[in-house]
C-alpha cells in the first residue's frame, strides 16, 4: 500500500527528472557561450545561495555538522556536482540533448552494479532486467535510434565522456542514503554544495591557468543570463533537493529508477518547443 511519504518521495523524484530533461535542451545553447567548468561554477554558485538561505534560520547546527564532516561532504559534492557536470556538459558539447539526456538514463543500472561491486549486494535477474527494458524504452522514445544526416559528425566522443560523468552522479546519490542517520535531505544537498564550492571555484581556474577552460566573455554571459538562472535556481538546487527527497524516501535503486523520465521528458518539451529529436 502507498503511503502518503512514498507518493511525496514519487512526486519529487518526477519534479526533479523533468527539471533535468529541460536542463539539457537549455544547457546545449550556453555551452556556445560559456565553458563547462564555468558552467558548473556558476550554476552551483547560484544553488549554492539558495541552500546558504535555507540553512540560515536553522542556526549554528548545520555548519557544525559541516565542520565535522567537512572532507566526506566535500569529495561528494565534487564527484556529484563537479566531475558529473564538467564531463556531462562537455559530452553535450560534443553530442545532442536527446543523447545526454538517454545517457542519464543509464544511472539505474549503473547504481546496482556498483552497489553489487561495493557492497556485495547482487541484483536481482528481474531487477536487471526490468532496468534493461526501461532503458530500451526510453532509447525507442527519445529518437537516438532515428536515423542522422549523413555529414553530421559523430558523437560518440562526447557520449562517452557523458557517460563516464554519470558515474560521479551515481556516487553522489549513495551518499544521500549513507548520511541518513546524520544528516536530513536539506542538510546533506547544501552542505555537499556549499563544501564542494570551493573546490569548484579552484578547479575553474586551475583549468583556465592550463587551457583546459576558458573564462566566460561579459557579452556571452549577458547572452546567456536567463538560461543561467534556471539551470542555477532549478535543476541545480531545487530538482536535487527533491531528488535527493525522493531517494531517502524510496531508496537509491528506486530514486534513480526514475532518472529513465529524463530522456522522455527531454522528448517532450523538444517536441512542444517544435524541435524532433535527432541521433
Amino acid at each position: 500500500m502507498r503511503t502518503p511519504s512514498s507518493s511525496l518521495g514519487i512526486a519529487a523524484l518526477l519534479a526533479a527528472t523533468s527539471a533535468w530533461g529541460a536542463m539539457f535542451l537549455v544547457s546545449k545553447d550556453v555551452l556556445r557561450h560559456v565553458d563547462p567548468f564555468w558552467f558548473t561554477l556558476i550554476r552551483y554558485s547560484l544553488s549554492a545561495l539558495i541552500f546558504a538561505a535555507l540553512l540560515a534560520p536553522r542556526g549554528a547546527a548545520p555548519w557544525r555538522k559541516l565542520r565535522s564532516h567537512a572532507g566526506p561532504l566535500a569529495l561528494r559534492g565534487v564527484t556529484g556536482f563537479g566531475v558529473f557536470s564538467v564531463m556531462l556538459l562537455t559530452g553535450l558539447a560534443h553530442s545532442v540533448p536527446s543523447h545526454g539526456a538517454i545517457i542519464m538514463a543509464t544511472t539505474p543500472i549503473s547504481t546496482q552494479l556498483l552497489r553489487w561491486v561495493l557492497d556485495g549486494v547482487r541484483p536481482t535477474r528481474t531487477t536487471l532486467l526490468s532496468s534493461a527494458l526501461a532503458l530500451a524504452g526510453v532509447v525507442v522514445v527519445s529518437g537516438v535510434l532515428a536515423p542522422s544526416n549523413g555529414d553530421a559528425a559523430s558523437t560518440a566522443w562526447g557520449d562517452a565522456i557523458a557517460f563516464a560523468g554519470t558515474l560521479g552522479w551515481v556516487w553522489y546519490t549513495r551518499g544521500a542514503t549513507q548520511f541518513a542517520g546524520q544528516l536530513d535531505v536539506v542538510e546533506y544537498t547544501g552542505l555537499t554544495v556549499l563544501a564542494a564550492w570551493p573546490l569548484l571555484a579552484l578547479g575553474a581556474l586551475g583549468a583556465s591557468a592550463i587551457g583546459l577552460a576558458e573564462v566566460p566573455q561579459v557579452e556571452g554571459l549577458r547572452l546567456s543570463w536567463h538560461a543561467l538562472l534556471y539551470v542555477g535556481l532549478i535543476p541545480s538546487a531545487f530538482a536535487v533537493l527533491a531528488y535527493n527527497f525522493g531517494v531517502r524516501t524510496l531508496g537509491t535503486v528506486t530514486g534513480t529508477a526514475f532518472i529513465n523520465f529524463v530522456p522522455v521528458s527531454a522528448l517532450l518539451m523538444s517536441v512542444g518547443m517544435g524541435k524532433l529529436p535527432r541521433g
